[in-house]
């Protein structure tokens, strides 16, 4: 299906994450430094949220068990602890993004 309009630039001058959803996924959607990315929502862990997590220096932290990932590539950076037990680490979905004028368009079906 190639890519879909999901936000507009202007949109992030005032926030660095948004929720957004193509085809009944929902994506991550975020701003770092001059670039946007866009990641799987869902935390591979435990399925929390992302977007209701922090993001800082291009890395967004699930709220449920602390589990890390870089918001560009949804690399895995720190494993979900629960107490002083550590879980195994997944890498989260990225998604190809690109910005055509003052559209942000998302590719979900790119593999």
């Amino acid at each position: 299906m190639g890519f879909k309009k999901v936000a507009e630039i202007q949109e992030f001058d005032k926030i660095e994450k948004k929720l957004v959803e193509v085809d009944d996924k929902k994506i991550l959607l975020t701003k770092v430094g001059e670039g946007y990315y866009a990641i799987a929502n869902k935390c591979p862990h435990m399925g929390g949220s992302l977007y209701k997590g922090t993001l800082k220096d291009g890395i967004i932290t699930c709220p449920r068990h602390g589990a890390k990932y870089d918001a560009k590539t949804g690399r895995g950076l720190g494993k979900p602890k629960i107490l002083f037990l550590e879980f195994k680490m997944q890498d989260d979905r990225s998604y190809p993004v690109k910005v055509v004028e003052n559209d942000i368009l998302v590719n979900i079906n790119e593999e």
